[in-house]
């Protein structure tokens, strides 16, 4: 089966050229045949042949009329083909350019421009004027015919221009259902029933279909008139759910294959479009329509706040209306489940990430540092992860993340002379699963008894005078002891050489040592003051001296953590780099 959106401005034919190829009526309502225009989306169907084509066609009529352009671009959301409707005696056509501006935002690529109307006016010029328009969209190079629903003239000819265009689209019936509800109703003796566009994808009498948390079983199909036992995308289709629908069916929610998608918040985007959108759009994909909140994220990227959870995934398209203006955007959903911008500059740097996005599984496990398996099928990203990749379970961790976890975790075990559970390394470190934590354990790391701790081969002497300043420094981290005080432990340069080439101790400057990690606990306390700060502001914040401050600034300075400007102030840099840079 295939499906096709009709468009085009009111009163230009839509439902005569519909009825002429179909025999049945797409206006359904009594205010439709009163008003003599179509208000809600009617669907009628007939069987095509030639150009390879033998096989039903659903045609989706929608409102021409402006008032009715949210529905309209409800029936155009999930399709993939179009017939665009002008009519030859009208040259009016405001509706028609607003229809192909939204075929344009949603990337509707397969087409057929319909001159309507060819027995009253001749149809040359508006022929060739909407082929100036289509060529300016993503309809590009879609055929184009005259026809009139009157008389019949022309409907063999659209109709082999249709088959010409289908034959080109191939929907998968073994991917993932979801379905956009565009009607929901009770019918008696049967319960509710919905209908909606399928895509693709494959749906069964007496599957189970996800809402959200809900679960819902599919009880009876109905497909072109007829009781069906599977259907394939695309299709129009009307599925029984029995007679306790869960709360929250309505035109606009989405039912899906349970497990398969992930209800989403938030997206980063790559807009379509000359201007910039408002910050508060309105949302189109599928059925759907809900108010965003967008935050620019450079010039041609974007991250979209949404009223509510959409299962949404990445290379999805959706479509931004501006409310007041009626202006439309096509938006690419880049990534359905973004990282948050807390830190200042952090829109900054998404921009730039988004600027050469690109997603496969290996590019989001890099990207991410760690990600589950399962979530990333969720968001419909593909492809083999990075050969380099630590596999634990449903995890894949990066090269670089699980770098930075196991110098965290080295610092974190120095600090603990009783050593650490790994469900606390976990805890402390921020690793999503203790499971993880056994696969970052590399030496002088090791697991004693079900504990991490530190194999060492330090003389007495010199583990002992390591636990002092363990201690002195334990409740000020940056109160590095006086030379009086290491002379006293017996700590020589050579001895705290040693100890910090083994990752016992942090040595920033000659005779200044603190603990591991004190370097990045330095750089989170600098963050939180105004930009750019001194060094007295820098002395003051850590709690230490100038003979500390000093060479702790001039080590975070050669680490990146830092900039020194040229008043002598220095600031944080946006990113924080990998722990124990160098």
């Amino acid at each position: 089966m295939y499906v096709v959106a009709t468009a085009g401005h009111v009163d230009h034919g839509k439902s005569t050229l519909v009825r002429a190829l179909t025999g049945q009526d797409p206006d359904r309502l009594t205010e439709e045949h009163r008003r003599g225009l179509s208000i809600e989306l009617g669907y009628c169907w007939t069987t095509l042949s030639g150009s390879g084509v033998d096989d039903d066609v659903a045609f989706g009529d929608v409102p021409g009329h402006e008032r009715f352009l949210s529905t309209t671009l409800s029936g155009l959301g999930p399709v993939r083909v179009a017939l665009l409707v002008v009519a030859a005696d009208d040259p009016r056509m405001p509706q028609a350019a607003e229809h192909l501006a939204a075929l344009d935002a949603f990337g509707v690529r397969h087409g057929v421009v319909a001159v309507t109307r060819s027995d009253l006016a001749d149809p040359s010029a508006a022929l060739a004027r909407a082929r100036a328009e289509v060529d300016r969209t993503s309809l590009a190079g879609a055929p184009a015919v005259t026809v009139s629903g009157r008389t019949g003239s022309g409907l063999d000819d659209l109709r082999e221009a249709l088959a010409g265009v289908l034959v080109e689209v191939c929907p998968d019936p073994g991917v993932d259902v979801r379905l956009w509800v565009d009607r929901v109703f009770p019918v008696a003796g049967a319960g509710t029933v919905v209908t909606g566009t399928l895509p693709d994808g494959t749906v069964h009498t007496g599957d189970v279909l996800a809402l959200g948390d809900e679960r819902v079983r599919v009880r009876g199909i109905e497909s072109l008139g007829q009781e069906r036992d599977r259907v394939s995308g695309a299709a129009r289709v009307a599925l029984r759910l029995g007679g306790h629908p869960p709360e929250g069916l309505a035109r606009g929610i989405a039912l899906v294959s349970p497990d398969r998608f992930e209800p989403v918040t938030e997206i980063d985007v790559r807009l379509h479009g000359a201007a910039e959108p408002p910050q508060r759009p309105l949302l189109h994909v599928g059925s759907a329509r809900l108010a965003v909140h967008l935050r620019p994220l450079g010039e041609r990227h974007a991250r979209l706040r949404l009223a509510h959870p959409l299962p949404l995934r990445h290379g999805d398209r959706v479509v931004l209306r501006d409310p007041g203006s009626r202006s439309l955007w096509g938006a690419d959903v880049l990534d359905a489940a973004p990282p948050a911008l807390a830190r200042r500059g952090a829109a900054t740097a998404r921009a730039a990430v988004l600027e050469t996005w690109r997603s496969s599984t290996a590019d989001e496990v890099e990207r991410r540092g760690v990600a589950r398996r399962s979530l990333l099928d969720r968001l419909g990203v593909s492809g083999p992860p990075p050969d380099d990749a630590l596999a634990v379970g449903d995890w894949l961790v990066s090269t670089a993340q699980a770098e930075t976890w196991r110098t965290a975790l080295l610092a974190a075990v120095r600090r603990a002379p009783e050593g650490l559970s790994p469900a606390a390394a976990a805890r402390d470190l921020g690793i999503p699963d203790a499971d993880l934590v056994a696969r970052l354990v590399v030496p002088p790391v090791e697991q004693r008894h079900g504990r991490l701790v530190i194999a060492t081969d330090l003389p007495a002497a010199l583990l002992e005078a390591l636990e002092a300043v363990r201690v002195d420094l334990a409740e000020t981290p940056f109160a590095a002891p006086d030379s009086e005080r290491l002379a006293a432990l017996g700590l020589d340069r050579a001895a705290i050489a040693r100890l910090a080439r083994e990752g016992h101790l942090l040595a920033v400057g000659e005779g200044v040592v603190l603990l591991p990690g004190a370097d990045s606990a330095a750089y989170d306390v600098l963050a939180a003051l105004e930009q750019p700060f001194t060094t007295s502001a820098a002395r003051q914040a850590l709690g230490t001296s100038r003979r500390v401050v000093l060479p702790l600034l001039a080590h975070l300075d050669r680490t990146g953590r830092t900039v020194r400007l040229p008043d002598d102030t220095r600031r944080v840099s946006p990113a924080r780099p990998r722990e124990g840079s160098r």
